[in-house]
């Protein structure tokens, strides 16, 4: 894998309005019907001000760009990362997990982006929250066993007062299986992702994180799928047709690519490749019949 940088937190909005209208045309062309915008210091909270960067939007600026992507025929989805790994967004807060104040915090978060986007779905990311994958940084925080159960069910629960459903990357399975499909709830649309070139001869941690998907797939889950440039250009075709395969019609709800960039110039090539990986795989999908799309139930 890739080497993980450390994190830092930005001082200003990292996004291009003339770059955004042309990547979201270029998606829209491509054939994708749905954004999942990672909101973080993207808005500034009433609640909680501290939390803006320089470039912040208000929530009427948010408001107008939902409303201008849900005419283009996009759906539109909030996602706030509570990931220790991934909280910077949250500034102090994020070094007072667990406690009263960052309950609160999230609450109020949580209680504008819906306000703002009116969603069906919300994503609260959750992914990659353990010690090898914060190693590297200055500070470490992670919850584990029941605690971590505690704060997400305290999210979902934050989520779903807003009538949304609750959207969580689904890594913490891997190392968790048994755990997770025991306390995970049905209702909760999980992304398990999978970001590379090969898909079979795999070692043991590919083959858990591809298996996933199966194991997901067994016990009723519905899923989204994720798929990224991030490690392999030919990934996200691959990946679509092993969940086609592998994920029946009624819990498969789509596939998500994915590039972890910001909007701006230098990773707009990054960007626009990726609008074309889905525009290949959305057009593979359609070329093939039931039975293609149905073969895990002809493989089991």
């Amino acid at each position: 894998m890739a080497e993980r940088s450390i994190p830092h937190a930005f001082t200003e909005f990292q996004f291009d309005r003339a770059l955004w209208e042309r990547h979201i045309q270029e998606l829209k062309d491509g054939g994708c019907n749905m954004l999942v915008i990672d909101v973080c210091e993207a808005l500034r909270y009433e609640s909680h001000p501290e939390l803006a960067v320089k470039g912040s939007w208000t929530h009427d600026e948010m408001r107008r760009e939902v409303k201008n992507l849900q005419k283009m025929g996009f759906e539109v989805v909030p996602k706030l990362n509570f990931s220790s790994c991934h909280d910077i967004w949250l500034k102090d807060y994020s070094r007072m997990l667990s406690t009263p104040i960052y309950y609160q915090v999230c609450k109020d978060v949580i209680d504008e982006v819906c306000q703002v986007f009116r969603p069906k779905y919300f994503h609260l990311g959750m992914d990659e929250e353990g010690y090898d994958l914060q190693r590297h940084y200055d500070y470490v925080v992670i919850r584990q066993h029941d605690l971590w159960w505690k704060d997400f069910y305290y999210l979902m629960d934050c989520v779903e007062k807003h009538n949304a459903r609750p959207w969580v990357w689904s890594d913490y399975m891997w190392d968790h299986p048994a755990e997770f499909l025991k306390k995970m709830p049905r209702e909760v649309l999980q992304s398990n992702w999978y970001y590379f070139g090969a898909f079979e001869n795999l070692d043991a941690w590919h083959t858990t994180s591809l298996q996933s998907f199966d194991l997901l797939e067994k016990n009723g889950y519905d899923q989204l799928p994720a798929g990224s440039l991030w490690e392999d250009f030919g990934n996200f075709q691959g990946l679509t047709q092993y969940c086609a395969e592998h994920i029946s019609g009624g819990h498969l709800l789509g596939m998500m690519q994915t590039t972890w960039e910001r909007i701006t110039n230098p990773y707009m090539p990054l960007h626009s490749a990726a609008a074309a990986t889905i525009a290949k795989a959305k057009k593979w999908m359609e070329e093939q019949d039931e039975t293609t799309l149905g073969l895990i139930n002809k493989k089991k």
